[in-house]
């Protein structure tokens, strides 16, 4: 895994080809390394889970379709919905459910070891990949 990201870092990635290497839906993979950070790309649809990381952010960009973010927060329940382009941070110790209508390609920007599942969740379901990141075929 180390020499991956090691080619990741010094050569140039084609989020295009990355994201052609793979069908999984909510299985991200790392395409690069900043600092002690991940940059992960994932295909996703329908629904993820209600999860919260109590230690860090999670930063998304929508590269293709639209991602609808549910978020618990102090003043009650909210949606966000981010179309293609747009980014959105969740703050750390926010419950969210990130769901998408249409077949949908973000990258994250988590630092490396976050669980895509986060550190206190619901229970998962069988069509979303508890990981870290698998690295990039």
């Amino acid at each position: 895994m180390e020499s991956l990201r090691y080619t990741a870092r010094t050569q140039p990635v084609s989020l295009d080809r990355a994201l052609a290497s793979f069908t999984a839906r909510w299985s991200p993979r790392i395409v690069t390394t900043v600092n002690d950070y991940d940059v992960r790309v994932a295909k996703v649809e329908g629904e993820h889970l209600w999860h919260t990381h109590d230690h860090t952010d999670e930063f998304f960009l929508v590269l293709e379709g639209e991602l609808h973010i549910g978020l618990r927060e102090p003043a009650g329940e909210r949606t966000v919905v981010l179309p293609r382009g747009s980014v959105f941070t969740v703050p750390r110790g926010t419950e969210h459910k990130p769901y998408a209508p249409v077949p949908t390609e973000i990258l994250l920007f988590e630092p490396t070891g976050t669980p895509t599942v986060g550190d206190r969740h619901e229970t998962v379901p069988a069509h979303v990949d508890a990981t870290t990141g698998h690295p990039l075929a």
